[in-house]
């Protein structure tokens, strides 16, 4: 009799289970998986949203790998991809280590940190604009007050990159609390013993916080790496590609072909492109995480 109460109630639970999830679920198949689908349907055909679609097959992976913008669109991607990953990184793990101080005041500056990834990207594309601006911006004002001569920033090839990945890592906030919350979560007990041991700071930083941290620091790769190859509001309200396309990103030549010619299988086939790039890069981090990552329990990241 136990035994069918039991049985009663653990299959009551999994229903109630699946009742609760399956809103989850629902959303997914219809708004994610659903489109995804779709979009991979779509990229086999030509349609510009007004007359029927017409079926191409691969044409479409054909015309975008012979076009040049195609490239050019990638290797921006890439290059700004490369620069700003490590910088997000590494920048935002020295300023976690800082606001993992205890000192008097330090909520105020972790939320002064953390504001600017609240800020919605088209008004913090509005301020680096004027920050930028070759005319009155705030930078060049600054060097003019130096008596030393203006820059271009964005409006130039060789430093529009960098200038969006510096104004990557300003809007980096979320990947500094990540931060934060995993070295709060590092047992001070380790860092005890290793003071006992006559471990200096360097020593315990390089063999403890880093070692402990090195889960946040994956999960901040992935993420970061993924998003950079995202990048679009960016360079489609600051720079519209230029100066001559040097910062057409994929995500920007995705749109252009989309919306602006309307090319909607085209878009769709540029779409699919970048998410098999996104794929193999982030499984790439994850094949290569077992040799650097260490997990405390001892288990694998699969």
């Amino acid at each position: 009799m136990k035994k069918k109460k039991s049985g009663y109630l653990e299959r009551t639970r999994t229903k109630w289970g699946y009742f609760f999830i399956a809103p989850g679920i629902i959303g997914f198949l219809v708004f994610s998986l659903g489109p995804m689908l779709y979009s991979l349907f779509l990229s086999t055909m030509e349609w510009n949203i007004i007359t029927p679609k017409r079926f191409v097959g691969l044409e479409n992976y054909r015309q975008l790998f012979q076009n040049e913008l195609t490239w050019k669109s990638l290797k921006v991607t890439a290059a700004y991809t490369a620069m700003t990953v490590p910088l997000v990184i590494v920048i935002t793990f020295g300023i976690a280590l800082l606001l993992n101080s205890r000192v008097r005041g330090i909520s105020i500056f972790r939320t002064i940190f953390y504001i600017p990834s609240i800020i919605p990207l088209v008004a913090t594309a509005a301020i680096w604009m004027f920050i930028y601006n070759p005319t009155y911006g705030f930078l060049n004002g600054i060097l003019r007050a130096l008596g030393l001569p203006a820059q271009k920033y964005i409006y130039s090839t060789s430093s529009v990159i960098p200038c969006l990945s510096a104004m990557a890592v300003w809007c980096a906030g979320n990947t500094v609390i990540i931060y934060l919350a995993g070295l709060q979560g590092v047992s001070r007990q380790l860092y005890d013993a290793a003071e006992i041991d006559g471990a200096g700071r360097m020593q315990r930083f390089r063999h403890i916080t880093v070692p402990m941290m090195t889960p946040i620091i994956f999960y901040n790769l992935v993420m970061t790496m993924i998003n950079c190859l995202q990048t679009f509001t960016q360079a489609y309200i600051m720079t519209d590609g230029g100066p001559a396309n040097s910062s057409l990103f994929f995500s920007l030549l995705i749109y252009r072909n989309a919306f602006t010619y309307q090319k909607m299988g085209y878009a769709a086939a540029l779409s699919w492109v970048l998410f098999v790039i996104a794929g193999i890069l982030t499984l790439i981090l994850f094949v290569t995480s077992g040799k650097w990552v260490f997990y405390e329990d001892g288990g694998d990241n699969w």
